[in-house]
This record gives structure tokens, C-alpha cells and sequence, in this order.
């Protein structure tokens, strides 16, 4: 594997990096390239740590999906202790976005339509585009080959006889 790639697959966009700290810096100051790729580094590392601390946690646990707790005491465990706060309200704006999002419902609940209304639908549909498709290839049927010498005279099976050269 490419160190390159394997770069690039475990960084954060240098683009909006560079975004967001030229956003919070005056505008008197600059920063460099080598500075972004530092703090690239830099949080790539914390991310890696904490990361790997709630993976450790989560499998104490016997879960499987490390979830906002296992962030936290993470956290917790890393000294880290003064992140938790915005974690937590993170967590609660994402756990208020997915109720929102699970009231929102189905399609098929949200049309009002009936299972058995939708299955007549649906044969409908593909009854039309299957006689639309059998319509279309019966217009483009090729000319079918002559299956007899006599009707074909000189052809036969698509293939002109020759002549006799010595005849």
C-alpha cells in the first residue's frame, strides 16, 4: 500500500483546515503550510488517542459500536476533561436531529396509499412498459432470412452461391 494513500485516508481536508483557522485568526497574521500540516497532525493524533481509549472502553463493555458515553469517559480517562462539555451538547443536538428525523416517516406511510393499492400500481406500470416494449421490438423486428432454397433462389442461408467456373 502506498504511504501516500494511506496518508491521505487517515488526515483531515487541508482545504477546510485551513478554512476554519484562517477564520479564527486576526487578519494581521498568516499561516503556513507547514503550520496547517502540523495541527493536521496534531489532530489526527488526538483523534487516533481518544478514539483508541473508547474502542479499549467499548470492549470492556462487550459493545460493539462505540457510542457518545464511551467518548466521554474517554475523555474522562485522557485528562481531556474539558471537551466534555461540548461533546455533550454534540450528542444532544444529534440525538434531537435523528427523533426528527424518525418522525419524518416512510414514503409509503406519508402517501396514505394502501399495500394493495400500491401492488395494483405497480402491476399497472409494468403491464404498460411491457406491451410498450413488445410494441417497439415488433416494429423492429428484422426482416427474417428465407428458410427454403426456392425462396431464397440464389441465397442460401445468407450466402450468395457461386458460380460454376467450370460450366
Amino acid at each position: 500500500m502506498n504511504d501516500a494513500f494511506v496518508d491521505d485516508e487517515l488526515s483531515l481536508p487541508k482545504a477546510t483546515v485551513q478554512k476554519m483557522v484562517s477564520e479564527m485568526l486576526p487578519e494581521d497574521l498568516t499561516f503556513t503550510k507547514e503550520t496547517r500540516d502540523l495541527l493536521i497532525e496534531c489532530c489526527v493524533e488526538f483523534i487516533h488517542l481518544v478514539s483508541s481509549e473508547a474502542n479499549e472502553i467499548c470492549e470492556k463493555e462487550s459493545k460493539k459500536t462505540i457510542a457518545a458515553e464511551h467518548i466521554i469517559k474517554a475523555l474522562e480517562n485522557l485528562e481531556f476533561k474539558e471537551y466534555i462539555s461540548e461533546v455533550l451538547e454534540v450528542a444532544a443536538e444529534h440525538k434531537e436531529q435523528q427523533k426528527n428525523r424518525e418522525k419524518k416517516g416512510s414514503k409509503f406511510e406519508q402517501s396514505g396509499v394502501s399495500r394493495d393499492e400500491l401492488l395494483r400500481q405497480q402491476e399497472e406500470l409494468l403491464s404498460r412498459a411491457r406491451e410498450r416494449f413488445q410494441n417497439q421490438n415488433s416494429v423492429n423486428q428484422p426482416v427474417p432470412a428465407p428458410t427454403s432454397p426456392s425462396e431464397g433462389s440464389d441465397i442460401k442461408q445468407g450466402v450468395k452461391k457461386e458460380e460454376d467456373p467450370i460450366a
